[in-house]
């Protein structure tokens, strides 16, 4: 935040006050609350190679519980990055694929899981330092 109550990020508009001050428009709580959880991330890069089942998209994050990739892939489609298509046979298929949105979203968040593997070890050291040191002081 600058002096005079704005705040920028180069390459976007300013926004007066806080970013955080109007929850209704603020685009960081609409859009990158939703699409920034581990589960949802992890759902859109599984889906980057075309149609997958539920169960497939199960066994490819792994330690997602039903009930979770339920909720995440309800809410990525109520949001429009992905499509659910349910397929008249007996018993019922369901796959579930990326829109065009969807799609459009992986550039940007393929940089920042490239970032996140990067620095994935500095971030684990980091992690153990301060824990050793934060162990220290309860002591």
């Amino acid at each position: 935040m600058t002096q005079d109550g704005t705040f920028s990020i180069p390459g976007m508009p300013k926004v007066t006050g806080s970013p955080l001050a109007n929850v209704a428009s603020c685009p960081i709580r609409n859009v990158l609350d939703h699409v920034g959880s581990k589960w949802s991330l992890l759902v859109l890069f599984a889906l980057r190679g075309g149609c997958l089942r539920f169960m497939e998209l199960k066994r490819a994050i792994g330690d997602i519980t039903q009930r979770v990739l339920t909720q995440t892939l309800r809410s990525l489609e109520r949001d429009g990055y992905v499509i659910r298509t349910v397929h008249p046979t007996s018993p019922p298929t369901v796959e579930y694929r990326l829109t065009q949105m969807g799609e459009s979203l992986l550039k940007p968040m393929s940089g920042l899981v490239a970032w996140a593997n990067q620095h994935f070890d500095q971030v684990v050291d980091s992690r153990k330092r301060y824990d050793i040191r934060a162990g220290s002081l309860v002591k």
